[in-house]
């Protein structure tokens, strides 16, 4: 029994006609609401809302910004001599004395002495070899930048007095600008390398450079008027580079594939002798609702993140809520306007020898054949593919979540990064040592009373009998009405030692010494502490996080389908797809392989918040070929083709499309690994790994597999779930079929 037809359109297919017969005003419009995003942000006045830290470290970071100046930066410089054989002791060399002795004199003299404070004597290292200058960068707040760079000269010019001796800065600022540099530095080259990439590879898969440029335009569009947004959107969430970054690869992602579904479409039912008018009805009608269904879907996931609680993942899962948000009303507004507008001349401007074949929009042979030979002996092929994907995924069995430090993401190459390395050597824990910041519960005077001032003064001894690093250099600062004391630990990193160091200063030397004061309270703060404190709270919640995709992914395609067998069977696959992407991550950059291809050195773990950030951004993101794929076969079937029959021509047909938008997201993945922090690289290794299985074996091989394994009990419900609109177990369109039949309008 089939379902009778709707006297009116459904929503989708109402938007998009309104806006193919009223192509100007939805075009103009549509430029207009970009502009008016962009200009929106630029004139809301006030400062945007910054991120909070996890846990303890969260709590000093609250603390310090309700005070009315920061504390000030330090910064070390280490000395040693040029020559790596035989070094001399430092207290036996002059010319490491002279070296210390002049940069302690020209950071106390004008101009530096302006600029910096708290110039610390030379502290010699526990083997002798080596010195250590300290001191901070005055403020205000205002002045800091100023302040830093009339150090920085100070020092290059004790260095060309004394070229035989290595004077190495590594400290607060230094660091934090080695990082935000390399940041700046890996955008511009992705820029360089990712839009030239992706329009190369658009004309390959269009043919036709006016075609090619309908998905930029509508990703482009999308990407700047969601950043328009996101700037007031920053007034309340906070929102940071890597959210931006994020935009940027998932609008770009999503408006690319939004606008392939739809081209491909209209050329099928012009192909199939369509007017234009009734190609874009029909595409609304079916490739339209897909778009709909398969935003929903990532919105839905990516808001999972929120289940986390940390700061910096609102503002991600704000940015990519929007952008596809975005990109979805773009696909349904403004796409079908510009293609009713080209009409037929979105195919001119063809490339010679490929644009006539890529613009026939033929199904794919090659997925053809191999949909055939999978449905023939489906157990055999989808037991084949399933087992290499459990083994490409039994090394992230092993894998051991840990952040990289600024040592571990950045190559040595960055002066900051091999000073610190060094430093680390002969002065453990120096470059960043761990933050306790201590204040007045009640008063800010109860931090002046002389038995604070002597349970602070103990923290060096207590220290260092808790096995921290003899001799280091607490310096204590105050900070308004807030004490901060700079503790150096065994390692400033986020490795093991690390974070034992910091469990140890928290929980014995800290309580000991100062738990019995009454009146003050303390934390402790700074990158080891976030990164333990981020990676604990990111693990802690990754299980609910899991499950809330899960859940929400099998409701959303139980209704969307009809179907308990393919959520189920959706489910399944991503997991293995995403298992085995996990597999290649921790086998390449845990493990180590590849290091020198690549350019990392690896330092035994996975950036902590990469594994849940791939499982959500590809859970979401797969789900456009997933029901891409699904809603090609579904079609088939309803139209009474036996199952196998259905599933290779759903293959065929969508074959071009999940292949061409795959191999762009691969190939704007694939930039991040030419970057030069580790974060980056990991990443494009795990999505574009991830996008290429998901997009060849998953829905080349698996899918195929278990859909004609299933046989009719795919597109079949029990007689129970009543719960499900249209719940019946027949051949009723309902679900998002790409289906243009007339007089059958599927529902969703």
């Amino acid at each position: 029994m089939l379902r009778k037809s709707k006297s009116h359109p459904a929503l989708v297919e109402r938007i998009a006609g309104w806006s193919t017969r009223h192509r100007t005003l939805a075009i103009v419009g549509w430029f207009a609401l970009v502009v008016v995003a962009v200009l929106t942000s630029a004139v809301i006045p006030g400062e945007t809302r910054s991120s909070t830290g996890p846990g303890e470290s969260g709590r000093a970071d609250v603390v310090l910004d309700d005070q009315r100046e920061y504390p000030p930066a330090q910064e070390n410089v280490l000395i040693q001599a040029m020559k790596s054989g035989g070094t001399p002791r430092f207290t036996d060399d002059p010319a490491l004395r002279r070296a210390a002795e002049d940069l302690v004199r020209t950071l106390r003299r004008a101009p530096a002495a302006a600029a910096v404070t708290a110039v610390r004597a030379p502290l010699v290292s526990e083997d002798g070899r080596s010195g250590l200058v300290t001191f901070q960068v005055a403020g205000p707040d205002e002045k800091s930048a100023e302040h830093y760079e009339t150090a920085v000269d100070a020092l290059a010019s004790v260095r060309e007095r004394h070229p035989g001796v290595r004077l190495a800065q590594a400290g607060d600022t230094s660091l934090s600008r080695a990082v935000d540099e390399g940041i700046k530095g890996d955008f511009q080259r992705a820029e360089f390398f990712s839009l030239p990439l992706t329009v190369a590879i658009l004309l390959v898969v269009f043919g036709s450079l006016i075609a090619a440029a309908i998905p930029l335009l509508l990703a482009a569009t999308t990407v700047i008027g969601t950043f328009g947004v996101l700037q007031v959107v920053a007034h309340w969430v906070p929102v940071n580079s890597a959210t931006s970054s994020m935009v940027l690869l998932i609008g770009v992602a999503v408006g690319i594939d939004y606008s392939l579904f739809s081209l491909r479409r209209v050329r099928e039912e012009r192909a199939a002798g369509h007017d234009l008018p009734e190609a874009l009805r029909i595409t609304a009608r079916t490739s339209g609702r897909v778009v709909v269904v398969s935003g929903l879907t990532v919105m839905a996931c990516m808001s999972g993140l929120l289940l986390t609680g940390l700061d910096n993942f609102k503002g991600l899962t704000a940015g990519a809520v929007l952008v596809v948000g975005v990109a979805v009303l773009g696909s349904v507004t403004v796409l079908p306007a510009l293609l009713a507008a080209l009409g037929s001349r979105v195919d001119r401007a063809r490339l010679p020898w490929l644009g006539r074949r890529r613009i026939a929009a033929e199904p794919s042979r090659t997925w053809s054949a191999v949909a055939r030979a999978v449905v023939r002996r489906p157990l055999l092929w989808g037991g084949s593919a399933a087992l290499a994907l459990l083994v490409l995924a039994l090394p992230a069995s092993g894998m051991h979540l840990q952040d990289a430090a600024v040592t571990d993401s950045l190559p040595r190459s960055v002066p900051a990064v091999d000073a610190a390395i060094r430093m680390q050597r002969a002065f453990p824990g120096t470059p960043a040592p761990a933050q306790v910041v201590i204040w007045g519960t009640r008063d800010s005077r109860a931090l002046d009373r002389p038995e604070v001032r002597k349970a602070v003064a103990s923290l060096d001894e207590r220290a260092a009998a808790d096995g921290g690093t003899p001799g280091a250099p607490i310096t204590v600062t105050r900070a308004d009405r807030a004490l901060v004391v700079r503790v150096p630990l065994a390692s400033f990193g986020t490795d093991d030692t690390a974070n034992r160091a910091l469990e140890t200063l928290r929980k014995r030397t800290l309580p000991a010494a100062l738990g019995r004061l009454e009146g003050i309270d303390y934390a402790v703060t700074g990158k080891t502490a976030f990164a333990h404190d981020f990676t604990r709270q990111v693990s802690d919640r990754t299980p609910a996080v899991f499950a809330f995709v899960l859940v929400l992914a099998f409701v959303l395609l139980a209704v969307a389908f009809r179907s308990l067998a393919v959520p189920l069977v959706s489910i399944v696959l991503n997991l293995l797809s995403i298992g085995a992407s996990y597999g290649v991550l921790a086998w390449v950059f845990q493990d180590g392989h590849l290091g020198s291809v690549l350019g990392f050195s690896p330092y035994g773990g996975v950036i902590g918040w990469l594994p849940l950030f791939m499982f959500v951004i590809l859970f979401g993101l797969s789900m456009d070929y997933h029901i891409f794929v699904l809603s090609r076969i579904r079609e088939r079937w309803l139209d009474g083709a036996d199952a196998r029959e259905a599933i290779v021509g759903g293959v065929a047909s969508g074959a071009g499309v999940v292949t061409s938008a795959a191999v762009i997201m691969t190939a704007a993945f694939s930039v991040f690994v030419v970057l030069s922090a580790i974060e980056y690289k990991m990443m494009g290794v795990g999505l574009a790994v991830a996008v290429l299985i998901d997009a060849t074996v998953v829905r080349g091989v698996l899918l195929p597999a278990a859909i004609a394994l299933l046989g009719r009990r795919s597109w079949t419900l029990p007689r129970r779930p009543r719960w499900l609109p249209g719940g019946r177990g027949d051949r009723s369109p309902a679900g998002p079929t790409d289906a243009p039949r007339p007089g059958r309008v599927p529902m969703g």
